[in-house]
């Protein structure tokens, strides 16, 4: 195949979680896996040194907030602990400051949900984060799709269904945007020891959120960030799910089993950020990959093949039953599922039981099938070959796609990522695909997603509903409430 030069280079993110292999339940077993040290500061300081090795641009954090207990169920959680599909679980955000404190460019795309905490709460935690790394957090924002997590967090309450579920995170969202950039004018802080002055309390407002689901006064209790606001991202592909990425993301995690579903999705959101007043070529889009490479075709097959033996297809159908509420077990292991309604992650469950383009005509999504696909990979696709084989492949990809990078993932860790930098990575720098070098030193993680030129290269594009709703060093307080009563209010939900 031959290569074709790209104005902008791909978009590589490693993808991990605090547990014990993550989309491969079962290859913890594997004598190279290091991913049971998931709870250990090294673990991760070490990541993030040789993905900054490799010039990736973020490691993004998975998370989940209850046990995978749809298989075999209701509320039997016995397949996902014995095979530790992710399951026990840590807290993503904990390790990220001494992360931050071994590379400079690394960004880090922390996943947190809108049900684990009051968003004023959130948004100190968040803020505090972008401080410490000087602007490299992004938050890939979820709703929560697990029935176990709603019955913890909320009070016993089942899990509020899909569509209510993105209504309510656009509230939630609204508020955090206003905490953020409403709240406190760029120059509010003074830290002015002539004068004594540390905070201009004439330059700080309460936001005063008054929504269906959320009253926030405010004032926000954290001072301006490095980015104003962390990189906003989103991974649910439904009709919902798009609208709500389509309105407010700047990057979305949108995985297709084929490249041209992956294209039909892309081409989706894209529509619909157009339909919004947005640019759509301002939403990076990332697919989800997990890469076997090795120096010769011959020897990646028998590392895949080897993999294979350690995985663990009970943990892949408990997996399965969390992500898309439907429980395999109720099939027999040829029985093809059939269309379902799920209150999970609804792109999900169709992408598992309707025929796709470019899938094979005969192929049959039968319990069989489905748990062995997922045992190596999970709901991603595996890529495995030499150098210039999956180089091939990821053009081919991006090609038919127009995908802006991969969430790349493991099979074991770290020695998956230890190969990607070894011998993925220099291919792609030959064919032009990924930058040889980061554009400068200290990058913030917007300056990683869409370079260091224009005005504000740390801030929000023109075109994002949240960029107007910045209170500006030039603007008095009833200028800038003017402008938002009369203009900016319009985009949002609240008081309507």
């Amino acid at each position: 195949m031959t290569a074709t030069k790209r104005k902008n280079p791909l978009i590589l993110n490693a993808f991990d979680m605090g547990c014990s292999g993550l989309q491969c339940p079962g290859l913890w077993k594997h004598p190279d896996d290091k991913s049971r040290e998931y709870n250990t500061i090294e673990y991760w300081t070490y990541l993030a040194k040789l993905l900054e090795k490799g010039k990736f641009n973020a490691l993004f954090i998975a998370d989940v907030l209850g046990a995978y207990d749809v298989y075999n169920g209701p509320r039997n959680f016995t397949a996902a602990a014995k095979s530790g599909a992710q399951f026990p679980v840590n807290e993503p955000s904990a390790v990220v400051s001494a992360m931050a404190a071994v590379t400079k460019n690394l960004s880090f795309a922390i996943t947190f949900s809108t049900i684990s905490e009051a968003p004023y709460h959130f948004t100190r935690r968040l803020a505090t984060l972008d401080h410490l790394t000087r602007g490299r957090i992004g938050w890939n924002i979820v709703s929560s799709y697990l029935d176990s997590a709603a019955r913890n967090l909320l009070n016993g309450e089942p899990l509020t269904p899909h569509d209510e579920r993105y209504d309510k995170a656009q509230e939630y969202l609204e508020v955090v945007y206003q905490l953020f950039l409403s709240s406190w004018a760029d120059d509010a802080l003074k830290y002015d020891r002539k004068t004594g002055i540390f905070a201009d309390p004439t330059r700080i407002r309460e936001i005063n959120y008054d929504g269906k689901y959320y009253n926030v006064p405010g004032p926000n209790i954290t001072e301006p960030t490095p980015q104003r606001l962390p990189v906003i991202l989103q991974a649910g592909a439904s009709k919902k799910g798009l609208e709500f990425a389509a309105r407010n993301a700047e990057a979305v995690f949108i995985t297709g089993l084929t490249p041209e579903v992956l294209k039909h999705k892309i081409d989706e959101l894209k529509a619909l950020a157009a339909s919004y007043g947005r640019d759509p070529s301002e939403i990076k889009t990332f697919q989800l990959v997990t890469i076997i490479v090795a120096p010769t075709h011959d020897e990646a097959v028998a590392k895949y093949e080897e993999y294979n033996k350690y995985s663990d297809i009970e943990g892949a159908q408990a997996l399965f039953g969390g992500w898309t509420g439907i429980d395999l077990s109720k099939y027999d292991y040829d029985e093809e599922l059939t269309k379902v309604e799920s209150n999970a992650v609804r792109s999900f469950a169709d992408s598992w039981t309707k025929k796709l383009p470019g899938e094979p005509e005969e192929l049959k999504k039968t319990r069989g099938y489905l748990s062995e696909h997922i045992a190596i990979g999970g709901v991603g696709v595996v890529i495995y070959g030499s150098p210039e084989e999956v180089a091939d492949q990821i053009e081919h990809w991006v090609d038919v796609s127009g995908v802006d990078g991969f969430n790349l993932t493991y099979a074991v860790t770290p020695a998956t990522y230890e190969d990607i930098v070894e011998y993925l990575i220099p291919e792609l720098r030959k064919r032009e695909l990924v930058w040889d070098d980061y554009p400068k030193e200290n990058l913030t993680f917007r300056e990683n997603l869409y370079g260091i030129e224009g005005e504000d290269p740390s801030y929000l594009s023109k075109t994002h509903p949240a960029h107007d709703l910045r209170w500006k060093a030039d603007e008095s307080k009833e200028e800038f409430e003017k402008k938002f009563n009369n203009t900016i209010k319009e985009k949002f939900t609240f008081d309507k």
